[in-house]
C-alpha cells in the first residue's frame, strides 16, 4: 500500500515528469532553485509563489532555494534534511515506502492508554529503529497508545523537540523518513496507536530563514514567549493557515498517524472563525473517514469549548486536553512543593483533586492566585472524562526542574503507588512518562544543541529562570544546574533499561503492568457512551476521598482513595466487586472504612447502587 499527502509547496516528485517546486515568499522579488548541478530561476506566481518544474529531479536530489541573491536556505516544507536545518533538503518519494498496516483502523478514544516518550533518550541509540525494538516491551506493559515529543528537524543533534524549524523533516538524529514510517507500522501490528506531538505556535531561533522571504508570516501584534506571533488571522494569512493545516494532514496520510497533540495553543493567537485550531480539528475529521483521529491539546487556559461533544457524544473539535489541574493537584499532595504554579493548589489539593476527578478542569473560572487573581477556565462539569488526559509525570513537569528530578525521586513508594492506582483506574485516559512505570532513576534535563552566543544566552538563561526561588538564591547553586547545550546532559537523561530486574524497579513496574491489565478488563469496555456529570465526590479525611461515576453501561466505578501521610476516619464503603486495593490493607480496616496512609481501593457494582 502507498500513502502520499499532496501539498501545495515543497518538492512533490512527479513521475517522468521529475519534481515540481513551490515556495511562498510574498517578501522576495526573486527567487532561484539551487540543484546539485545547478540553478534554475523560478516562476513567479500569483499571491507571492514561486515555482518550477525541473524534469532531470528525481527522489534524492538535493536542493535549497535562495531569495534575491541571499544565502542558501533549506525548503520550509522539506520531508528529509539529512545534514540538519541548515543543509541542503533531499527529495523524497513517500510513495517509495510499502506499508504493510493497510487492515490498520484505529482503536476508539476511550481505550486509550498514552506513552509519552522522547525518541532521542527512550532508548541507547535514539533512533526510530531503537524505539520500534522496544515495542513488545510497551504492548506487554499495557499501553494502547505511544505519543512521540516532537520530530520535526531541530537544530543539532539534540533536542527536546519544541525548537523545530522545518516541521515536515523528521529530524535525521533520529533516522530517515521510512524508518519513522517503519515504527509507526510496527506499532500497529502491536495493536498501539501512535500520537505526535508537533509545534504550530513558533519556530525555534536557530534555523528559522522564513522571516528572510516570508515575513507576512508573522506578526508583531501579538508576543509570544518566543518572539514575535505566527499570523493566522492577518488578511493575507491563508498561507500561513494552509502550511500547519497541510502539516497536521500529512502526518495523518503520509506517516498513518493516529492522531496529534498540539503543543500550547493558548499561544496562537487567532480570532478568525473558525480559528485555526478548529480548522485543523475539522480538517483531521475529514482526513480518513471511518477511522478515528484523535486531536488533543496543550492549553493552560482551560477552554472548555475546544472539547464540546455533539448528542452522540462525539468530540465536536479536539478530542481532550492534557489536564494540567489533576497533575499540580496530586503533586501538591505526593511532594509538598507549593511553589510557582502549585501555589493555586496548596490550600485544598484533594478538594481540587475530587474536581479533577469528575468534573475535568479544577480551575473553570475562578481567579487564579498565580496569574495575578485573572480568572481561569471555563465550565467543564458538562463534559465525559474522555476530554481530560490525566498524568502524574510529562517531559515538561519533569524536565522544567532544575535537576530533571522524576516523582520517585520526590516521593514515597507507597504514596507513588497510591497515585498510580487512581491515575490508572480512573476514567479518563491515563498517560505516563516513559520509565515512570519502572520508577527510572536517571532524570530527564532540559537539553539543547545550540551554536555560538545561542548557546551561552541558552544556559545563563536557563539558570537565571530559578533565581526567583529561595533554594536557587545562591548563585553557586544555580551554577550546578546542567548546561542544556552540554553532551552529558543529554546522556545522563537517556533511560537505563538494565535496572528492571533490580527489586524497587521489578515492584514498580508490576504494579503498573497490573492496573493496566485491570484497566483494560474492567473499566475500558464500560466507558463508550460516558457522558458528562456522572461523577461525584466527597472529602472525607484531610486527604482522603470518596469517588463515584456511573460509568457508559450503567454500572457504578467508586475510589476510595487516601492520599495523605496520616489515616483517614471511617468512610462508608460503597457495595460492589473489588477491583483493586492497596497492599498496606487490612481486610478489617477495609470493611471498617479506615483508610490507612497513601491507600486506594476500587470498586465495581454491575448496575447503580441505590
Amino acid at each position: 500500500m502507498k500513502r502520499r499527502h499532496r501539498m501545495p509547496f515543497g518538492a512533490e516528485t512527479q513521475g517522468e515528469a521529475g519534481v515540481r517546486f513551490r515556495l511562498w515568499a510574498p517578501s522576495a522579488g526573486r527567487v532561484d532553485l539551487l540543484l546539485e548541478n545547478g540553478e534554475v530561476p523560478m516562476e513567479p506566481l500569483a499571491g507571492g509563489w514561486f515555482g518550477a518544474q525541473v524534469a532531470t529531479a528525481r527522489p534524492g536530489s538535493r536542493y535549497r532555494f535562495r531569495a534575491d541573491g541571499g544565502p542558501p536556505m533549506p525548503d520550509p516544507a522539506s520531508r528529509c534534511n539529512p545534514d540538519d536545518v541548515g543543509g541542503a533538503s533531499a527529495v523524497i518519494d513517500p510513495e517509495a515506502f510499502d506499508w504493510r498496516d493497510g487492515g490498520w483502523r484505529g482503536s476508539p478514544w476511550e481505550e486509550a492508554a498514552i506513552y509519552e516518550l522522547h525518541v532521542g533518550t527512550f532508548t541507547p541509540t535514539g533512533t526510530f529503529a531503537g524505539a520500534a525494538e522496544h515495542l513488545d516491551y510497551l504492548a506487554s506493559l499495557g499501553v494502547t497508545a505511544i505519543e512521540l515529543m516532537p520530530v520535526a528537524d531541530f537544530p543539532g543533534r539534540r533536542s527536546w523537540g519544541y525548537d523545530g524549524v522545518l516541521p515536515f523533516a523528521p529530524d535525521s538524529a533520529y533516522g530517515r523518513p521510512e524508518d519513522l514510517k517503519e515504527l509507526v507500522q510496527r506499532a500497529h501490528e502491536k495493536g498501539l496507536m501512535v500520537l505526535l506531538d508537533v509545534v504550530y505556535n513558533h519556530f525555534g531561533p536557530e534555523g528559522n530563514s522564513l522571516h528572510a522571504y516570508a515575513a507576512p508570516f508573522f506578526t508583531e501584534r501579538h508576543k509570544t514567549p518566543w518572539g514575535p506571533a505566527i499570523d493566522f488571522e492577518g488578511p493575507g494569512s491563508r498561507p500561513v493557515r494552509d502550511f500547519f493545516l497541510h502539516n497536521a494532514l500529512y502526518w495523518i496520510e503520509e506517516y498513518h498517524l493516529d492522531g496529534l497533540r498540539l503543543d500550547a495553543v493558548h499561544a496562537m493567537v487567532d480570532a478568525s472563525a473558525p480559528d485555526i485550531i478548529e480548522e485543523i480539528a475539522a480538517a483531521l475529521r475529514r482526513a480518513d473517514p471511518g477511522r478515528p483521529i484523535h486531536l488533543v491539546l496543550e492549553n493552560d487556559r482551560n477552554q472548555a469549548r475546544y472539547l464540546e461533544r455533539d448528542r452522540e457524544g462525539r468530540a465536536v473539535r479536539a478530542t481532550a486536553q492534557w489536564n494540567d489541574d489533576f497533575h499540580h493537584a496530586f503533586h501538591v499532595l505526593l511532594t509538598g512543593e507549593t511553589d510557582g504554579y502549585y501555589a493555586d493548589y496548596a490550600g485544598d489539593p484533594i478538594a481540587h483533586l475530587g474536581r479533577c476527578l469528575t468534573e475535568g478542569f479544577s480551575f473553570q473560572g475562578q481567579p487564579s492566585a498565580y496569574r495575578g487573581w485573572k480568572r481561569r477556565g471555563e465550565r467543564s462539569d458538562q463534559l465525559p472524562p474522555g476530554a481530560f488526559v490525566d498524568f502524574l509525570q510529562t517531559h515538561d513537569q519533569v524536565g522544567n526542574r532544575a535537576f530533571g528530578e522524576r516523582l520517585c525521586q520526590l516521593a514515597q513508594p507507597e504514596a507513588l503507588a497510591a497515585a498510580a492506582a487512581v491515575l490508572l483506574l480512573a476514567p479518563s485516559p491515563p498517560l505516563l512518562f516513559m520509565g515512570e512505570e519502572f520508577a527510572a532513576d536517571r532524570p530527564f534535563l532540559f537539553f539543547c544543541d545550540f551554536g555560538g552566543d545561542l548557546a551561552a544566552a541558552v544556559t545563563q538563561g536557563r539558570r537565571g529562570e530559578f533565581a526567583a526561588f529561595g533554594r536557587f538564591a545562591d548563585p553557586a547553586v544555580r551554577a550546578r544546574i546542567p548546561d542544556p547545550n552540554a553532551e552529558s546532559t543529554f546522556r545522563a537523561s537517556v533511560l537505563d533499561w538494565d535496572i528492571l530486574a533490580e527489586p524497587p524497579h521489578a515492584r514498580c513496574l508490576a504494579l503498573y503492568r497490573e492496573l493496566l491489565a485491570l484497566r483494560r478488563e474492567w473499566i475500558v469496555p464500560r466507558l463508550a457512551g460516558m457522558g458528562g456529570g456522572q461523577g461525584r465526590f466527597r472529602v472525607v479525611g484531610a486527604m482522603a476521598l470518596a469517588v463515584s461515576w456511573r460509568l457508559g453501561d450503567g454500572s457504578r466505578l467508586a475510589l476510595l482513595a487516601n492520599l495523605g501521610a496520616q489515616p483517614a476516619g471511617e468512610v462508608a464503603v460503597p457495595s460492589g466487586q473489588i477491583l483493586y486495593r492497596s497492599d498496606n490493607f487490612q481486610a478489617t480496616d477495609f470493611q471498617a472504612g479506615r483508610l490507612p496512609p497513601w491507600s486506594a481501593a476500587w470498586l465495581l457494582a454491575p448496575t447503580e447502587a441505590p
